[in-house]
């Protein structure tokens, strides 16, 4: 099976919900489902039902987790000699130049991309634009409402 870039902060964040999930959680639902049957009848047992069905949905959470680990190229680009360019894991800073508007991106992996916090995919139109260029450049991003103009204001790594 081909393996996915990760960033070494995203793979250390999956591995911690996946020990919590495994350590807290798990114990807890296990619990949950013992005193609910207590209670007595599973058929009419809405909390036993509720439990088993979070425990369902834990499980598959890591299963998930650990597939995503177990396919995952940990990069981590402060180890990198990317001279100047910019890599998968490298922080962007990209200028507007319709708008005069900077942004700043960090280039991930698909699992761990997060707009909100301004994590693109190495997949994305941007970061696929940006990939190998240097700071001074110009791309342009082919995005659904129109080409971009950006101008590359900073790369680090971090």
């Amino acid at each position: 099976m081909d393996k996915h870039p990760m960033t070494k902060e995203g793979a250390e964040a999956l591995q911690v919900e996946l020990n919590r999930l495994k350590k807290e959680e798990r114990p807890r639902i296990t619990e949950a489902i013992a005193d609910a049957r207590e209670h007595g009848d599973l058929k009419e047992n809405a909390e036993y039902h509720a439990a088993r069905e979070q425990q369902g949905l834990v499980e598959a959470r890591i299963k998930q987790i650990e597939a995503t680990l177990a396919h995952a190229q940990v990069i981590d680009v402060t180890k990198l000699n990317p001279n100047g360019k910019i890599v998968f894991g490298a922080t962007v800073t990209v200028l507007n130049l319709d708008t005069e508007a900077e942004v700043t991106y960090k280039i991930v992996g698909h699992e761990e991309a997060d707009v909100s916090a301004n994590k693109i995919s190495i997949n994305s139109p941007i970061a696929r634009a940006l990939i190998g260029k240097e700071e001074g450049d110009e791309v342009i991003v082919a995005a659904p409402s129109g080409n971009i103009d950006y101008e590359i204001v900073e790369i680090e790594y971090i």
